[in-house]
C-alpha cells in the first residue's frame, strides 16, 4: 500500500483527491500548507506528494526544494491553476517529477499518480538491491580480510618453520637468517626501496640458507677448515634453496634472491658466477647483509670478528665484490644511525 500526501490550501481539493485514491487501497493524508506537509513527510516518508504551487506563506516550489534536500526518492507532482511554460520548467528544475493543471481530471490524476508510484517502486527496488549489495560486499570483504589474515599467519608460520629447520641442522648459526633478513630490510629502507620489495627481501633473508638442510650436519658444524669436497658441497646450498622454493607458489624474486646471495659483483661468487650486470638489486643487498652479519658472529671455525672488521671488508671491496650503493647505505646505517643487529622475528607480510 502506497502512502500519498495531498497538499493544497483548498479543503475541497484535498478531500476530492484523497477520495479518488482510496478505492485503490492507497493510504492518503492531506495538508493545508507546506509547513504541515513537511512535518507529515518527516514523520511518514511518503511515496508520492501531490502539491499545489500557490499557497499561503510557503509555496509548492519551496516545499519541493525542502523535500528534495531530505529525500531524492519521493515522487513529487506539482499542481497549478495558472499553467505556464515557465512554471513547468521551474518546477522540473527544482526536482518535480510531474505536472498537473487545474481543474484536476480524475483520470489524468490517477494515471499520473500510478506512473509516479511505478517509478517509486523501481527506486525502492533499486535501493533495496544496492543495500543488499553493500551488505554482501561488506560480508565478502570481512570474509576475505579474515581469511587473508589467517593465510598470512599460516604462511608466516611456514617461513619461521623453514628458518628454524636450518637452525636445527646448524645450531652454531642460530638466528643468522633472521639477523640477515632484518639487516637487509634496514639497508633497503635506507635505499628507499618500495614496500613490496622490502617485504620480499625480509622473506628472502629469513630463509636464504634453506638449501643447507641437504648438507650433512657434520660439515655444517665442523670446527676446522673444510676440505675442497666439503666446500663444494657447501656451495650447493644456494642452488638447492632455489630448487626447493621454485616449486612453491612464491614470487620469483624471492627464490632468485636466495639463488644469488653468494654471488659477487665481479663474477667471482657462486654458484653461477654472476656479475653486477645480472645481479638483482635485492640480492646485492642480501649479499652485503649476509657478509656483515657473518663476520660479526661466532662460527665453529673462528671467533666473531666484530663490526669494524665487517665494515672494513665491505668498504675495501666496494665496487669489486659488493655494490657501492649498498655498501654506503650499510655503513651509514651502522656508523651514523647506530644500528644494532636485530635477531627478532618481525611480522612478515606475505605476498598473496
Amino acid at each position: 500500500m502506497a502512502r500519498i500526501l495531498i497538499v493544497d490550501d483548498e479543503r475541497s481539493i484535498r478531500v476530492t483527491l484523497c477520495e479518488f485514491l482510496r478505492p485503490d487501497g492507497h493510504h492518503c493524508d492531506a495538508a493545508a500548507d507546506a509547513d504541515e506537509a513537511l512535518t507529515l513527510h518527516e514523520r511518514n516518508a511518503y511515496d508520492v506528494i501531490v502539491s499545489d504551487i500557490i499557497m499561503p506563506r510557503t509555496t509548492g516550489i519551496q516545499l519541493l526544494e525542502q523535500v528534495r534536500k531530505q529525500d531524492a526518492a519521493t515522487q513529487i507532482i506539482i499542481m497549478t491553476g495558472e499553467p505556464t511554460v515557465d512554471t513547468a520548467v521551474l518546477a522540473v528544475q527544482k526536482g518535480a517529477n510531474d505536472y498537473l493543471t487545474k481543474p484536476i481530471r480524475k483520470d489524468a490524476f490517477l494515471k499520473t499518480v500510478q506512473n509516479a508510484l511505478k517509478v517509486k517502486q523501481l527506486i525502492n527496488e533499486k535501493q533495496a538491491l544496492e543495500a543488499e549489495n553493500r551488505r554482501y560486499q561488506k560480508d565478502l570483504e570481512e570474509t576475505i580480510e579474515r581469511r587473508t589474515g589467517e593465510l598470512q599467519k599460516n604462511m608466516q608460520g611456514v617461513i619461521y618453520l623453514l628458518s628454524s629447520v636450518v637452525e636445527v641442522r646448524d645450531p652454531y648459526t642460530a638466528g643468522h637468517q633472521r639477523r640477515v633478513g632484518n639487516l637487509a630490510v634496514k639497508i633497503a629502507e635506507k635505499m628507499n626501496l618500495d614496500k613490496q620489495s622490502i617485504d620480499y627481501l625480509r622473506i628472502s633473508g629469513y630463509i636464504h640458507d634453506i638449501g643447507k638442510i641437504v648438507i650433512p650436519a657434520e660439515i655444517l658444524t665442523k670446527p676446522g677448515d673444510l676440505s675442497q669436497l666439503e666446500m663444494e658441497m657447501i656451495k650447493l646450498h644456494p642452488s638447492k634453496g632455489y630448487e626447493m622454493l621454485a616449486k612453491v607458489n612464491l614470487p620469483d624474486v624471492i627464490a632468485e634472491t636466495i639463488y644469488q646471495h653468494h654471488e659477487r659483483c665481479d663474477g667471482s661468487g657462486y654458484p653461477r658466477g654472476l656479475d653486477k650486470s645480472t645481479l638483482s638489486r635485492e640480492s646485492k643487498i642480501l649479499i652485503v647483509a649476509d657478509v656483515v652479519e657473518a663476520m660479526m658472529s661466532h662460527r665453529p671455525y673462528r671467533p666473531a670478528r666484530g663490526l669494524m672488521a665487517a665494515i672494513g671488508e665491505i668498504r675495501e671491496n666496494a665496487g669489486r665484490l659488493y655494490d657501492i650503493e649498498v655498501v654506503e647505505a650499510c655503513c651509514d646505517l651502522f656508523l651514523n644511525d647506530n644500528y644494532e643487529i636485530d635477531e627478532r622475528e618481525h611480522p612478515i607480510l606475505f605476498p598473496l
